[in-house]
C-alpha cells in the first residue's frame, strides 16, 4: 500500500525529506511505501541537492494540495502566508497535514487544530521546535500523565552558538555574530534569532502542549541576545554561572473560575554552571520538563538543520502512515497524536511573576555606595543574595547584585530608587537568573 505525498516547498528542510524518501534502504521499512508524487517549488529552473523528475515539480502549491494523488501534505515551506492558507486547504479537503512551520503554529495553532478536529485528520508539528530532538510527542504521550510545572529550553541554535563563543573565548558580540553568518548559522537578516522571535514561536507551542491552552504569541514577554554586553557574560562566569538565552514555560497557579496562570517568556539567563541546562553549546538546543511524578526530563540534540529538521518531518510522516497501513484511510484518530481540546489558560501579569536577578550598577567610587544600594533593595523587600564590586576603573566602579527570588513588582521598585541616587551613574545591565 503506497503512500503519496505532497511536498511544500524544496529547500534546506524539504531537501532533506525528499532525500529520505528516495532512498529508504536501512530505514523503518514504512519509509519505502510512501511515494513523492507532487513538489512545489518557487523556481523550476533552480539548481537542487536533489535530482527530481520534473514532472514532479510545480510552482502552483495549490496544486500539490488538490492533487488526488496527494493523501498527506508536508509544509516547509516556512513564512505566515500562504502556508496558513494551504494548511486550512489541505485540512478542508480532509488530507493530514505534517509542518514544521513554527511561526504558523504559535499564532493560528487554536484556529489549525479547531479545522483539523472538525475534519477529523491529523496536524502533526514535530519538526516545528527543536529540529531532531523529539518533544512535541513526549510532551503529547510520554509525559501527558503528568502536571507539568515547568518547561525551559535552548531552543535557538544560532543564539546558544554566538552565547558560546561570547563565553568561551571573550568575544564581542557583534564580531561573533558575523562569523556565524558567514559561517550560515545565522540569516542575513538574524532578527529572528537574535531578537528571541524565533523562540518565542517555539516556546508558545511548547506552553499549549504542555497546559493545554494557548496564549497570544505576541503577549510573550520577548528579549534577545542583541543588546547582550560581553562584560555581563565575563562577570557571569566569574560568579559560576553561564549565560543562555532561555524560553520558560511555568505554571504558576490558577484563577478562581480555574483558568492556569502561566508565567511564559523569552530572555537571556544567567544559569548556575551545575545546572543541566549549562552545558548545551554551540548550535544544540536542550529542552528541561519539569512535571509530577516524572521529576527532571531533559531532551538535547541538534535544534535545527536539514538533517534533524528532516528527520523530525519523516516521523510524523510515518506516524500517519502507519496508522493508514492499519485503519486504511478511514482509520480513526489516535487522541494521543491528534489535535487536543482546549483548556483555559493566560498569562500572568509581569508584575506578579517571581524571578531572581542579576544587575550590574555602573556606580561612583564611593564610601557606602554598596549599602545605599542594598539598604534600596531592603526597603522594597528584595532579598539579596549576593552584592560585589567587581571593577573600578578611576573613580568609577562596577557593582554586580544578585538577587534571590523576588516579586517583580517589587524589583522595579528597588530599581527605580536606585536610578535616584546621586552615585549611581546607570543601571548597566538587568537579567534573569535561575
Amino acid at each position: 500500500m503506497t503512500i503519496g505525498i505532497g511536498l511544500l516547498g524544496l529547500g534546506t528542510v524539504g531537501a532533506g525529506v525528499a532525500a529520505i524518501l528516495a532512498s529508504p534502504e536501512g530505514r523503518h521499512p514504512l519509509v519505502g511505501e510512501l511515494a513523492l508524487k507532487r513538489v512545489a517549488v518557487r523556481d523550476l529552473d533552480r539548481p537542487r541537492p536533489i535530482d527530481l523528475a520534473a514532472d514532479l515539480l510545480t510552482t502552483n502549491p495549490e496544486a500539490v494540495v488538490d492533487d488526488p494523488s496527494v493523501e498527506i501534505v508536508v509544509e516547509v515551506m516556512g513564512g505566515l502566508e500562504p502556508a496558513r492558507s494551504l494548511i486550512l486547504r489541505a485540512i478542508a479537503a480532509g488530507k493530514p497535514v505534517v509542518t514544521a512551520n513554527k511561526a504558523v503554529i504559535a499564532r493560528y495553532g487554536e484556529e489549525i487544530a479547531a479545522a483539523a478536529a472538525e475534519k477529523g485528520v491529523y496536524v502533526l508539528i514535530e519538526a516545528a521546535v527543536g529540529g531532531g530532538i523529539p518533544i512535541i510527542e513526549p510532551l503529547k504521550q510520554s509525559l501527558g500523565g503528568n502536571r507539568i510545572h515547568r518547561v525551559s529550553g535552548i531552543i535557538n541554535g544560532t543564539t546558544n552558538y554566538i552565547l558560546s563563543r561570547m563565553a568561551d573565548e571573550g568575544a564581542a558580540y557583534g564580531a561573533v555574530l558575523a562569523e556565524a553568518q558567514q559561517l550560515g548559522y545565522a540569516e542575513a537578516d538574524p532578527a529572528a534569532d537574535v531578537e528571541g522571535g524565533d523562540a518565542a514561536d517555539k516556546i508558545a507551542i511548547l506552553t499549549g502542549l504542555a497546559y493545554g491552552g494557548t496564549v497570544p504569541r505576541s503577549a510573550i514577554p520577548t528579549e534577545g541576545i542583541n543588546n547582550l554586553d560581553a562584560q555581563d557574560v565575563a562577570y557571569a562566569a566569574q560568579l559560576g554561572y553561564g549565560v543562555k538565552l532561555l524560553a520558560v514555560a511555568q505554571h504558576v497557579g490558577r484563577d478562581a473560575d480555574g483558568t492556569a496562570l502561566l508565567d511564559v517568556r523569552v530572555h537571556p539567563t544567567l544559569v548556575p554552571k551545575a545546572h543541566p541546562l549549562a552545558g548545551v553549546h554551540g548550535v544544540n538546543n536542550a529542552i528541561l520538563v519539569e512535571g509530577d511524578p516524572v521529576g527532571q526530563v531533559m531532551f538535547y540534540g541538534p535544534g535545527a538543520g536539514a538533517g534533524p529538521t528532516a528527520s523530525a518531518v519523516v516521523a510524523d510522516i510515518l506516524n500517519i502512515a502507519g496508522i493508514r497501513q492499519v485503519g486504511g484511510p478511514d482509520a480513526q484518530l489516535d487522541p494521543l497524536l491528534a489535535a487536543g481540546s482546549w483548556r483555559p489558560c493566560r498569562l500572568i501579569e509581569s508584575a506578579r511573576t517571581t524571578h531572581r536577578n542579576y544587575v550590574r550598577l555602573r556606580t561612583n567610587d564611593a564610601a557606602g555606595v554598596i549599602g545605599q544600594i542594598g539598604t534600596c533593595f531592603g526597603q522594597a523587600g528584595v532579598s539579596i543574595q549576593s552584592i560585589v564590586q567587581l571593577e573600578t576603573q578611576g573613580d568609577r566602579a562596577e557593582i554586580v547584585v544578585i538577587t534571590h527570588d523576588v516579586l517583580e513588582a517589587n524589583f522595579q521598585a528597588a530599581l527605580s530608587a536606585i536610578h535616584n541616587l546621586a552615585d549611581v551613574q546607570a543601571v548597566a545591565a538587568c537579567l534573569r537568573a535561575l
